[in-house]
């Protein structure tokens, strides 16, 4: 979509649909500038026919009314974003995103958005941008219906309104810049993860990584079977060779241009890509397997999020690492009761071959960390106790540098994306003892997402590492606000806000241009709220 700003007010400009966010209880005396300039042009109709259809500017309400003439746009909305007390930049990204669907199902080309008042209004562009970028996402290419509405009215121009009396800025431009770019990332990672196994497997991911690597100026590394055996995986290995689809270890690499911030410790981001999990000889019921295929949605929000960090410019280097393959059952697959050796070196024996993410991310976070990062990341749909837990909204946060998770938390609370900290606790390290090797791959029912969490801390040393169990956001069962239902490309947004944060932090210390910035201390066990 183009977007651009317009000067004079929001009621005033021309467009075929008109936008206007209102808080509760501002549909009366306290109308801003927008509403009563548009209620004035309509005679006063526009305040007196959302009241009597109930709208009173409660979170995700909304009116919709024909101008006849009345205002330059052919149609207006009113968009609830509920008490003023409750606002956070998420609430208008939702409301931009339901904006969108309204000029969808209307076929709209146009559209003016008038931006409410707030606090801090470069956050609240970004927002009002990703949210009707998210908004407008459709994944429809394999439907005969979309190819025959291929012509149809589609959303293609925004036009943003600031405040009255607010004058545009560089800072706002560069604000509805970072908002469109993240929102494409966003949106190009929930392909990857909507598209169908047989189109998105270990090669073509790699083909993916490497074509968006090249596009923003990045490196990316894809190698095979051949180069993963030198490199000792065995654990990865052991996963992919039920498959007829060779395994690819995929490395992205951004690295600034001056020499002293290239030699500062790089950010590691890992995604987990397992582009169609089958549990192997550990078969899964038809009904969870249906939507497997996106067990890779870690991959496909590291890969977005660094579209976004290649145009972002940090001061320091970031890399992305994954390892992709399919977990597949066939003659050659790897068994219940097999040990796997690791890169690492220790020993895992093999008691379900469906929990298999952790065995490949645990020779992919080896290897990362061997590169010396500051920080790792990693993001995983690992377990379906994550899921019962905290449900298809909110990530698992696991830690014990407690100054790494809270940093991921704060970037997560910004970016909009939830998520909650659980703990990584030694209590539990029992259900992963195994009698013939270092330990199991998979332990007793209860606590499952801990026990994933401590398998994976097995092969990170003493690096600072944060594990985001994205099971349930991953996917969305129903649209809601910016979703459609199918992937959300989660993740993309929370790392790109981590980088961002850090390299304003670093640049604030001035240790962009002097010495490595020094690890953090390890922290205590994990506790608290998100």
């Amino acid at each position: 979509m183009n977007y651009s700003f317009i000067s004079g007010e929001a009621a005033r400009a021309s467009g075929e649909l008109l936008v206007i966010p209102l808080f509760e209880g501002e549909l009366g005396d306290k109308a801003p500038a927008p509403l009563a300039t548009a209620d004035k042009a309509l005679s006063g109709k526009l305040a007196q026919a959302a009241t009597q259809e109930g709208f009173k500017g409660k979170a995700e309400q909304s009116f919709v009314m024909h101008t006849l003439g009345g205002l330059e746009s052919e149609r207006l909305v009113l968009l609830g974003l509920g008490s003023r007390a409750r606002y956070s930049p998420e609430v208008l990204r939702q409301a931009a995103g339901r904006a969108a669907k309204t000029a969808q199902r209307l076929k709209v080309r146009t559209l003016v958005f008038a931006v409410p008042e707030t606090t801090e209004l470069p956050s609240a562009l970004s927002a009002v941008v990703e949210g009707l970028e998210l908004g407008a996402y459709r994944f429809e290419r394999y439907k005969s219906s979309a190819k025959e509405e291929k012509n149809a009215p589609k959303l293609t121009t925004v036009r943003l309104a600031l405040p009255p009396g607010v004058d545009k800025t560089k800072e706002h431009e560069q604000a509805m810049a970072h908002g469109q770019r993240v929102g494409e990332a966003t949106n190009w990672a929930r392909d990857l993860v909507n598209e169908p196994p047989n189109v998105i497997h270990p090669d073509s991911l790699g083909r993916a990584a490497q074509d968006m690597a090249r596009e923003g100026g990045l490196k990316a590394t894809v190698v095979g079977r051949k180069e993963i055996e030198r490199l000792k995986m065995g654990m990865f290995l052991g996963v992919a060779q039920g498959s007829a689809h060779e395994p690819k270890l995929i490395h992205v690499e951004y690295t600034p241009k001056n020499a002293k911030q290239a030699k500062l410790p790089p950010v590691a981001l890992v995604g987990k890509a397992i582009t169609f999990d089958s549990g192997g000889l550990s078969l899964k019921p038809t009904d969870s397997m249906v939507e497997m295929k996106v067990d890779m949605a870690g991959s496909a929000a590291v890969l977005g999020a660094m579209r976004v960090i290649a145009a972002l410019k940090p001061p320091f280097p970031v890399h992305a690492f994954i390892g992709a393959c399919e977990n597949m059952p066939s003659g050659t697959s790897y068994r219940p009761s097999d040990v796997l050796t690791s890169r690492a070196g220790k020993t895992v024996e093999i008691t379900n071959t469906d929990a298999e993410g952790r065995l490949v991310l645990g020779d992919v976070l080896t290897w990362a960390c061997e590169h010396k990062p500051a920080v790792v990341i990693d993001l995983a749909t690992l377990t379906g106790a994550c899921v019962i837990a905290l449900g298809n909204y909110i990530v698992g946060a696991f830690g014990d540098n407690d100054e790494a998770v809270n940093d991921v938390l704060a970037a997560a609370r910004s970016a909009g994306e939830e998520m909650w900290r659980l703990p990584v606790t030694e209590l539990q390290k029992d259900a992963l003892r195994s009698e013939v090797a270092d330990m199991k791959n998979s332990g007793e029912r209860w606590g499952g997402a801990i026990n994933a969490a401590l398998f994976l801390k097995e092969f990170v040393g003493e690096t600072p590492w944060v594990h985001l169990d994205i099971a349930g956001p991953a996917v969305s069962p129903k649209e809601r606000g910016y979703f459609n239902k199918g992937g959300t490309g989660v993740g993309v947004r929370t790392l790109v806000e981590f980088v961002r944060r850090r390299a304003t932090q670093l640049e604030a210390q001035g240790a962009s241009t002097e010495t490595p910035a020094p690890k953090p201390s390890r922290g205590g066990r994990a506790k608290g709220q998100a």
